[in-house]
Formats: structure tokens, C-alpha cells, sequence
């Protein structure tokens, strides 16, 4: 059956036009989901259909497919570059390091996964928006906006965003067992036709494969008195993979039967349940002990799957890592699990690994403690699907975007401890406007919702009044209390608070049950797996018959101790291997790559119109004061020059304000404690000529008491001379409590400011605006 562009539209073209007419005609089951947006509706059931169309063909019809070489938007340059061979052995050192003796044992060997066909090189990308390299070019300015895209990542970045992460292969949290109604991840997992790649053959198919004959085996192999029943079930078996013992009475099934996967027991549930080398898995289910026997998971054996390497979740800690934003779907099967990797990342000590896992690895004790917590921004979008972004042209995914653009500037300008530009696009931004190509009315998008439901797919949500809006690329992240920003966000992008650990189920996995297979997941996947088998059983006979042929003539070894695992193209090297494939244009991805930058097209568009109009003289704004001028900073020069730079009246910057050296001092360190170092640190200081060298200081006229940030600043030292007649030296922060009334001089204006929309500076917008239109100094709230 052929796979390409063609034969995919042909299937999935029916369900995108059935949708847009349901979409309508049934829309009150969709309300308050986010497929009441017809776009994330479509695109939702296309996935679903494409990967079910999928499922009838061959994994290298998928690879194939997939594969092939997509076109990359105009207003994007992408540089590709090889990773030198140097590096790839470095890396593999360290991965062999890293594994030990037990663990290269464990995986087959050191040699086999390094092996690449010739002309399978391992490339990287660099990207970057076109404009900002042609404004790099001509400035001659460092790059600081640019992306190195390498597939499987490299260490400690400044920062991870981790998308529906995939981390724990054993399924053992309770989200997987769910319906996947609002997901487009089939609940019993991926199945694909019979192929040399897939499924591999199993332990007993191999000894069959090495008698040259699967007929041969099933008749020969049995005892010649024999009943045609049994040899019924020996074909059966040799079939689909997981043979059954009706009868375990040595087991006790009718004490133990489907163990629920909330109580304890993994040491005295009947079979093999926790993986590991040396075994097969087993479990019981319907009163019958179940031996699996086939391969579980694409990606690696059975034995492995409870690997730390594979299913991080089972690392004895996550400690020590670079910040991550960990973007969850509400409505995945996968939900559960990510939950779980944030916690774990951010309080390694209060979820350590388990007894059995502790057996194997008797220094993870000592490791737990080791690192410290990792900071975690944890968003629970809700009912999201998997990797929501793929539906880039959806509204709920643009939000998605916004929030991802904001971390990232964030983890930028905290590692590069500098200043980022930003694009000022919020007249541009489709969900800034308010502007609306879906089926929600303009004033429901720009009305925050201010109650969020109960709860939702095991998420506790509570009656909590939403409390902010995603936010965008340059503004600030909250803080971090206890090393998380746990947040749940909903389709209009409004956030609320997360509920307690107390209320999620991911969080009420004991210790021993994490990493351990579970019966409703295993049903799934075997009452599938049967179907599949029944339907391509003659692909698999046929498969098997080409194996001996193989075998027969002969594979390319690595060595005595080398043993792929039978799923490795590297275990069925034959003596003549081909070379790797020049890949070819995808006319389907580049169609659905042309749907989803749409939106982006667009708004290049209005940007470039915007820039035409701003490229006339304009005066900049007035110099920043202290450094800062609220969350951002424009770019700018001295006081009315000129500029004529490509849209540099609407750039801004990023400042991090956690790049602080006091080690005493994080992210959950309050504005007051901070303020009161930074008055310390002035005290001490002898002269204002001191103060302007001080790494973390960036004076203001006038103001050596008090300074405006207490972490670096990026820009330059202004001038300690005196201030003019309009600069006002500040006045003390006294009484803070009762801040009310902004004065400057020793003088009050005649208004008060709420001191609950204090910043982190003891400032706020409304000072922010004093300072630069009023010619002060520095405006302070002041005392009742």
C-alpha cells in the first residue's frame, strides 16, 4: 500500500471536512474545550486520522515519510552544519562513562549504537529570523538570538523546554489508563503493519529463525504425539507474542488479580512486572498470569525500558539541571507523568527512586542529596493534547508559543547575564489585538475569565480567581516558591494557580509503584496487538521467511560482546549496506508546514509594514534611569538623536533579574530582604566614585542610598555628579507598610498608589512613567 503525499490527503481530506461541518452542527458538547476553536478541532481529528492511517502501513513507510526534507519559511535562515566526528566520540565517551560497566552490558555493548551508514551524518541546524541576521551583519553585533537545533540535545544549556515530554515508557502512571478522548495518542499505543523493522522477533522467533524453517519449528519442535490443538496454540503463540498460563496456581491470581496501580505491592505482585535484563515481563490479568514476550515500545526492549537513560522519571534525581519550562497537555494520556518529572526536578528528595531500583544501584541514595533542586516552571494547558504546539495554527497553541518565547528570553538573558531584544509586536500579535480568525467572538477573547472549574482529568483546579494572563517574550517570569511556578493555564491563555500536590494524582504514586507496568494499559495494548496480528499475519510469516534468507547469507558483526538489540538496524547489517537515502522534498509536511506559519506570514507582514512607517527620524526616548526603565528597555541613544535602525522604536529588552552572585539570594527572596541588602551594601560603599564601579550597582543622581535593582545591570554607569534643580535626591522608604503616596524632594503628589501593584523595586508603572515625563531623579512611594 503506498504512503505518500497523495495517498495521505486522499485519507484524512473526508475527516477535515466532516469535522468543519460537526464542528457547527454539534457544538455544545465542545464548549469550554478547545476544540470549541474549529481550527484546534480539524487539526486535532486530522492527527488522529493520519496516525490511524498510519497504523496499516510499515514503520519505514512512516520514516520514509516523515523524513523527507521540508521547506523553511522565508523570513527564517537555517545553516546547517555536521557535528564533527571528535564530538560524537566525545559524547559517547561520556554516555559509556556514564553507564558503567553493568549498564554497556545491560544495552548490548559499546560499538553497535555508535554505527552510522555511510553518508549518515549527524547534522545540526542554527536558526535565526532573516532580519535579525541582516541587522547582525550590519551592526557587527554579537549574536544573542539564535537557536542551535540538535537532535537529542546537548548538556546543560541555559535553559530546557520540555514539550509533553515522553518520560516514563513503562505507562505506570494512572493518566495513561484513561480514554485519550482529548488526545490524539491512541490509548493502546503505536501499531504499525508487519516489517523488517517492525515488530522485531522476539526470543522464541529467533530460535525459530535459526532453525531456518518457522513451519519446521511449529511442527518438528512440538512432541511428535502432539494434538492439533497444541499445535494450534504454539502457531498462535509464535504469532502474537504473549502466551498465557491459565492455570498459575502457584501464583495465588484469585488474592493478587489486577493489583490497582494506587496501592502498594510491587514486591509481592504475582509475575514480572518491574523491567529489567535477564526476564520477561509478565502480569496478571483476568485471573490469568500473561507473559510478554514481544517487544512493548518502538523506541527500545522490554529490559530496558525502566532504564534511567530511557524513562528519566526513574533517574535518582533531577536536581542540578538548568531551569525547565514544562509545557503539559491537560487532556494527554502523558499528563501524569510530566506532572511528576516537575516535581521530581524541582524536590529530587521528596520523590526518590524506588526500594527495587535502590537494589540495583546502591549510590542513588547518596545521589538524591547530591544536587540541588532544579528550577521548574511547570504549565498545565487544559485539555491540551500531546505537543499542542504541532497545531501552530490554533489559538490555544499560539498562547502556548507566548509562554515558550517568554521562558526562553528569560533563560537567555539570566545565562548571558546581559540584556535581550525584543520584538514590541503586541500591535501586531493576532492575540494581542484581539483580532479573530476562529469561532470565539473578540469579547470573549478579551475578557479574562475569572473563575476556573473544580476539577478536570485529575487536576485539581479549585475555584481560584484567575490571576494573570500568559505572559510575552521580555516581561519577567514570577517567582520561584520552592524552585516551581506551578500554573494551569486555559485555552484564552488566562492562568491560575495549579492545585496542591495533595490534588494530583501523578503525586500520589508511591515510590515503588513508579516504573512498574500496569494491568489496563497492558489490556490496551494486547487487545490491539491481537487484532494487528490476526490482520497482518501473513506479513509477519513472510517477514520471518526473509530473516532465514538473511541469516543464511550472513550479518556484519561489531565484535563478540556486541549484541543489538533485534530492532537495531545495526543487528541485521547484511554484507552489502546501502547507503543512506538522499532525502526529497515532502509535499504533505510542506502543505501542513505552509497551514501552520500562516499566521506567521502574516504577521511578518504587518511587521514589515509597521517598519516602513517607523523608519522616519525619531526621537528616542529619555535615557533609562538607574539602568531600568521597568521590565524592558527600548533601545535608544542620547536624548534627541536621531535613528533610523530597522523597528528599533519598537524593540525592548529583557533584563534577568536573577543573575544575582549572593549565594544567599534566589528567586523566592523577597523585594523587602533584597532592598535591605542592596541599602547595606550602599552604607558600606565610601564614595559615590566606589559606588560606580561596584559590579552589582548602577548609580542614579543623587541616589547612593538607594538603588533601583538589586541584581547587575547591563547598561553602562550614568554620571555621579550632582543632579540638576529637577532631580531630586530620594526620599528613605520609611514606614513601609503603609506606602501610599509617590514624593520626590521631599515634596508628595497629590495621588496615592495601591501598594499591592508594588514591583519587585518598590515601583510600579505608574512610577515608572513619573520618572521619565516628570524629569525626576527617581520618584519613591513616600509615607501617609
Amino acid at each position: 500500500m503506498v504512503f505518500n503525499t497523495l495517498s495521505v490527503g486522499t485519507a484524512v481530506t473526508p475527516t477535515v471536512i466532516e469535522t468543519y461541518f460537526s464542528h457547527y452542527l454539534k457544538r455544545k458538547p465542545l464548549r469550554q474545550k478547545p476544540t470549541a476553536h474549529v481550527s484546534y478541532h480539524e487539526g486535532l481529528q486530522l492527527i488522529r486520522r493520519f496516525l490511524d492511517y498510519a497504523s496499516y502501513h510499515t514503520v519505514e513507510d512512516i520514516q520514509a515519510f516523515t523524513s523527507q526534507w521540508v521547506p523553511n519559511p522565508h523570513w527564517v535562515r537555517v545553516e546547517a552544519v555536521t557535528i564533527p566526528q571528535k564530538a560524537i566520540d566525545e559524547a559517547a565517551d561520556t554516555l559509556i562513562a556514564q553507564l558503567g560497566h553493568k549498564g554497556v552490558d545491560r544495552i548490548g555493548g559499546n560499538k553497535w549504537w555508535q554505527w552510522r551508514r555511510e553518508g549518515g551524518n549527524l547534522i545540526a541546524e542554527w536558526v535565526e529570523m532573516r532580519a535579525d541576521h541582516d541587522m547582525r551583519k550590519q551592526t557587527k553585533e554579537a549574536c544573542k538570538r539564535i537557536m542551535l537545533y540538535v537532535h537529542g540535545g546537548i548538556s546543560l544549556p541555559a535553559g530546557a523546554i520540555l514539550i509533553s515530554p515522553w518520560v516514563d515508557l513503562t505507562h505506570s502512571f494512572p493518566s495513561v489508563a484513561g480514554d485519550a478522548s482529548l488526545d490524539y495518542i491512541p490509548s493502546h499505543g503505536f501499531l504499525f503493519r508487519s516489517s523488517a523493522a517492525w515488530p522485531p522477533p522476539n526470543t522464541d522467533d529467533m530460535e525459530q529463525i535459526a532453525l531456518h524453517a518457522v513451519e519446521k519449528v511449529v511442527g518438528e519442535g512440538m512432541p511428535r504425539k502432539s494434538s492439533q490443538h497444541e499445535r494450534q496454540v504454539a502457531r498462535d503463540e509464535a504469532v502474537q507474542g504473549f502466551p498465557a498460563d491459565h492455570k498459575p496456581d502457584h501464583l495465588h491470581p484469585e488474592a493478587n488479580a489486577d493489583n490497582p496501580a494506587e496501592t502498594e505491592g510491587a514486591g509481592v505482585r504475582p509475575g514480572n512486572t518491574i523491567p529489567g535484563p535477564g526476564h520477561d515481563l509478565s502480569i496478571m490479568l483476568d485471573g490469568k498470569l500473561v507473559n510478554i514476550k514481544d517487544q512493548i515500545q518502538i523506541y527500545t526492549t522490554n529490559q530496558l525500558i525502566a532504564h534511567p537513560l530511557v524513562s528519566p522519571v526513574l533517574q535518582p534525581s533531577l536536581g542540578g539541571l538548568p531551569p525547565l519550562l514544562i509545557l503539559t497537555g491537560g487532556g494527554e494520556v502523558l499528563r501524569d507523568e510530566q506532572i511528576y518529572l516537575a516535581h521530581k526536578a524541582a524536590d529530587p528528595v521528596k520523590y526518590p527512586p524506588g526500594e527495587e531500583y535502590l537494589k540495583d544501584h546502591p549510590d542513588a541514595a547518596e545521589t538524591v542529596h547530591k544536587w540541588k533542586p532544579t528550577d521548574v516552571q511547570l504549565q498545565v494547558w487544559d485539555d491540551l493534547c500531546h505537543v499542542a504546539p504541532t497545531l501552530s495554527f490554533t489559538r490555544p497553541a499560539k498562547f502556548m508559543y507566548r509562554s515558550i518565547a517568554q521562558f526562553g528570553a528569560w533563560a537567555l538573558a539570566k545565562a548571558q547575564k546581559t540584556d535581550i531584544e525584543i520584538m514590541d509586536d503586541d500591535e501586531l500579535s493576532i492575540i494581542s489585538s484581539g483580532s479573530n480568525t476562529d469561532s470565539d467572538t473578540s469579547s470573549e477573547l478579551k475578557k479574562p475569565r475569572q473563575e476556573a472549574s473544580a476539577v478536570k482529568d485529575g487536576v485539581g483546579q479549585g475555584q481560584a480567581a484567575a490571576t494573570e494572563q500568559v505572559g510575552k517574550a521580555g516581561e519577567p517570569l514570577p517567582a520561584f516558591k520552592n524552585h516551581m511556578i506551578r500554573q494551569r493555564v486555559d485555552r484564552h491563555g488566562n492562568i491560575f494557580p495549579l492545585g496542591p500536590p495533595s490534588s494530583l494524582p501523578a503525586l500520589q504514586m508511591p515510590a515503588n509503584e513508579v516504573g512498574v507496568i500496569k494491568p489496563e494499559p497492558v489490556r490496551k495494548w494486547m487487545n490491539a496487538k491481537k487484532e494487528w496480528d490476526n490482520k497482518f499475519a501473513k506479513e509477519k510469516r513472510k517477514v520471518q521467511k526473509q530473516r532465514i534468507d538473511e541469516m543464511a547469507k550472513g550479518y556484519q558483526g561489531f565484535g563478540d560482546d556486541e549484541v543489538p538489540p533485534p530492532s537495531a538496524l545495526a543487528g541485521r547489517r547484511g554484507l552489502n549496506v546501502e547507503k543512506e537515502a538522499k532525502k526529497g522534498r515532502s509535499w504533505g509536511m510542506s502543505l501542513w508546514s505552509l497551514w501552520g506559519s500562516s499566521h506567521d506570514e502574516k504577521t511578518i507582514k504587518r511587521e514589515e509594514k509597521a517598519d516602513k512607517e517607523t523608519e522616519t527620524a525619531t526621537a528616542s526616548p529619555p535615557p533609562p534611569i538607574n539602568g531600568v526603565t521597568g521590565p524592558f528597555k527600548r533601545r535608544g541613544t542620547a536624548p534627541q538623536q536621531q535613528q533610523h535602525s530597522r523597528s528599533h522604536s519598537r524593540r525592548r529588552r529583557i533584563v534577568s533579574y536573577t543573575g544575582q552572585s549572593d549565594p544567599h539570594i534566589d528567586e523566592a527572596t523577597p523585594a523587602l530582604e533584597l532592598l535591605h541588602r542592596r541599602q547595606q551594601e550602599a552604607e558600606s560603599t565610601t564614595s559615590p566614585q566606589t559606588l560606580s564601579h561596584h559590579p552589582s550597582f548602577s548609580p542614579s543622581p543623587g541616589a547612593s542610598h538607594l538603588m533601583s535593582s538589586p541584581l547587575p545591570s547591563p547598561s553602562p554607569p550614568i554620571s555621579t555628579t550632582p543632579a540638576a534643580a529637577t532631580n531630586h535626591p530620594l526620599d528613605s522608604i520609611a514606614g513601609t507598610a503603609s506606602l501610599a503616596r509617590p514624593a520626590t524632594g521631599g515634596k508628595a503628589f497629590p495621588f496615592k498608589l495601591g501598594t499591592h501593584l508594588l514591583g519587585p523595586e518598590g515601583r510600579n508603572a505608574s512610577m515608572v512613567t513619573l520618572t521619565s515625563q516628570m524629569a525626576v531623579g527617581m520618584v519613591t512611594p513616600g509615607v501617609e
